[in-house]
């Protein structure tokens, strides 16, 4: 099972850092990066990056639309690490 944690710590990571790439991008007015993706990455156990950066980084906060979105990913994730750890011992 260190192979789980592994993989969530890097999932994480890499939300996180493309919330803060995307508000950069924003702020420079640059191409974005789509919502859609922001959610794969959070949709693959990488909700707790996602939400750390959307805090961190004051993005898509006041965007109720994806904020029910990213509510519904999360519990979805949550359901499958669940399965996951379940499955797993």
């Amino acid at each position: 099972m260190p192979w789980l944690l592994g993989y969530l710590v890097v999932a994480n990571l890499v939300s996180f850092a493309m919330f803060r790439s995307d508000k950069q991008r924003a702020r420079s007015g640059q191409r974005r990066i789509s919502e859609r993706a922001l959610l794969g990455s959070a949709a693959v156990s990488g909700t707790i990056g996602a939400w750390a950066g959307m805090r961190t980084f004051r993005h898509k906060t006041a965007k109720r639309s994806f904020q029910v979105k990213m509510i519904a990913v999360t519990v979805l994730d949550l359901a499958i690490v669940a399965l996951a750890v379940l499955v797993l011992r």
